[in-house]
């Protein structure tokens, strides 16, 4: 077990209880301040930079156990410390050395190409709209993704480029009234004109590793993964405790017995942890199994990476069905606001981001089909 999981563990009351007290408000900035002393925002990122550069399946836990106190603080961790930890290992060491100057920084935004930027002599000049910059109310730097022009008369295509620059350059527009994961302030925001760096950039599909270990070569998708896949066990895990917790008390309606004494509560809940446990393993399977190869080869395997999203996929919808069970399991005590009725807005909040979308799937049903013999029996 790592400092960091003891930390995160040591935080959960209190992350918990802050929000509560914050409701549907921004996350708390007690729960920032504890999560950043704690080096929870630096798990992922390359130690050459002040990260703690932690094995993949130790950062899984870590989000998970952060997804578990809270839904909003275990994605705002997750997209904070993903995001700073792909600029401390795959930009210049020029802007690198400005970023990490006083440690590892809180970053937001968001990867989607909704910009267009303009090279100059001093680097992109970059103008866009985005959504959904989780954190940006507690970051010190907010990136964006850039479709980049190609020189005048040139026929090279548009680079998709991610870059980063100071949250005072840019415009925070509010806009987050939701049904879930309320306290993640994930703001629309803009950059109207702002000039990047250069060295303040990546490639977003082929990024170079220039800092931290070999499973920096699994590239945006697959370390991204990582977070969505913790933020939905821990959200899963939480709602399972709080239906275990509310069994032992809740006597429904033409009922003599407490919940957890009938047999169709036992049998579901004998279900649902199977269910948690399966998808839980098959996300550390497929990220152990990338990460392995990433250090042997220091290369990305497609067909493993595709498996690692997929697997995310799988531990996000079930997440989903695992929380209605529970939803539906405690009866009316759900209806009330309670710590179970914002699992159930937080992971159904979680199910609309691209990571638990049909792209994975679709493209692990084709690898399947490639790798097929003729014959059922000849594999």
């Amino acid at each position: 077990m790592t400092k960091q999981l003891d930390a995160a563990r040591d935080l959960r009351k209190h992350i918990d209880a802050n929000a509560d007290r914050s409701g549907d408000g921004e996350l708390s900035l007690e729960s920032v301040e504890a999560m950043r002393r704690a080096d929870l925002f630096g798990v992922l990122c390359p130690r050459e930079v002040g990260g703690a550069e932690l094995p993949l399946l130790d950062v899984l836990d870590v989000f998970e156990e952060v997804s578990r106190a809270d839904g909003s603080a275990g994605w705002c961790l997750m997209a904070g410390a993903t995001t700073v930890a792909y600029f401390g290992s795959y930009c210049e060491q020029a802007f690198v050395d400005e970023m990490f100057s006083a440690g590892v920084p809180l970053a937001a935004g968001q990867f989607a190409p909704n910009g267009t930027g303009v090279r100059e002599p001093a680097g992109i000049r970059v103008t866009g709209n985005y959504s959904f910059g989780s954190g940006i109310h507690t970051a010190d730097w907010v990136g964006a993704g850039v479709l980049v022009a190609p020189p005048e008369g040139s026929d090279e295509p548009l680079e998709y480029r991610f870059a980063v620059v100071p949250k005072s350059e840019v415009e925070v527009r509010g806009n987050w009234k939701v049904l879930g994961l309320q306290s993640t302030a994930s703001y629309d925001y803009g950059l109207d004109g702002v000039l990047a760096p250069e060295a303040a950039t990546f490639l977003f599909a082929a990024p170079t590793r220039r800092r931290g270990g070999p499973y920096f070569e699994l590239g945006v998708m697959v370390l991204t993964a990582v977070g969505h896949a913790g933020f939905a066990l821990g959200v899963a895990r939480r709602a399972l405790d709080e239906l275990i917790a509310i069994s032992k008390s809740k006597i429904r309606m033409a009922s003599a017995a407490v919940l957890k004494d009938g047999e169709r509560f036992l049998h579901s809940l004998g279900n649902l942890e199977s269910r948690y446990a399966a998808s839980r393993a098959w996300v550390r399977e497929t990220l152990a199994a990338a990460e392995q190869t990433a250090i042997r080869t220091e290369s990305v395997d497609p067909i493993e990476s595709t498996r690692v999203r997929q697997a995310t996929v799988h531990a996000t919808t079930e997440a989903v069905d695992i929380i209605h069970q529970a939803y539906l399991l405690a009866g009316t005590t759900s209806l009330r606001e309670s710590d179970l009725q914002r699992c159930f807005r937080d992971i159904h909040a979680g199910s609309q981001h691209y990571f638990a979308g049909t792209s994975a799937t679709l493209e692990m049903a084709r690898n399947v089909l490639d790798a097929s013999p003729e014959s059922a029996l000849d594999a």
